[in-house]
């Protein structure tokens, strides 16, 4: 594993590069984080409400010298600047730590296949809707967004 100045091992966090803006907006807006496949996390702003569907995009995470740090993702913004990583790799980072993006390195190829993936329509901004229903049952037990919001989980 990586170090940094200090001799302590590197965090995800660490390995980003994002300014002040893309930090407030990461941490004050709501996401909610589904795995999509190996090595990938489907992120969506949940801040848009009923538009949240035009703000999900998938980010590729990978493993790093055993830390496992978000890399790609399909945004516009991360995909035509280059001097920032977008809010959505922060926000993964940030909001799930490493949980998601563990459980997605970790994500088995055969379950494709016997699973059903959720059908994503591509929307004007390049963005993914997910699926609406529920998704409690895929969370090993832990409340999906949906849940979490109705019920006021704190």
């Amino acid at each position: 594993m990586e170090t940094n100045e200090s001799g302590k091992e590197k965090t995800a966090v660490e390995y980003l590069n994002y300014g002040e803006k893309t930090a407030k907006r990461a941490e004050y807006e709501a996401w909610s984080f589904r795995l999509a496949g190996p090595l990938q996390v489907l992120v969506t702003n949940e801040s848009y409400g009923v538009e949240k569907d035009a703000h999900a995009y998938v980010v590729a995470v990978e493993d790093v010298g055993g830390v496992i740090v978000p890399r790609e993702c399909e945004c516009p913004a991360d995909r035509f600047r280059d001097d920032y990583d977008c809010k959505h790799k922060l926000a993964l980072t940030l909001g799930s730590g490493p949980v998601v993006m563990e459980a997605a390195a970790a994500f088995p190829e055969k379950s494709l296949e016997s699973s059903n993936p959720v059908e994503r329509t591509p929307v004007a901004d390049g963005g993914r809707p997910e699926n609406p229903e529920c998704e409690c049952e895929e969370l090993g037990g832990l409340p999906c967004w949906s849940c979490y919001q109705s019920e006021g989980y704190e």
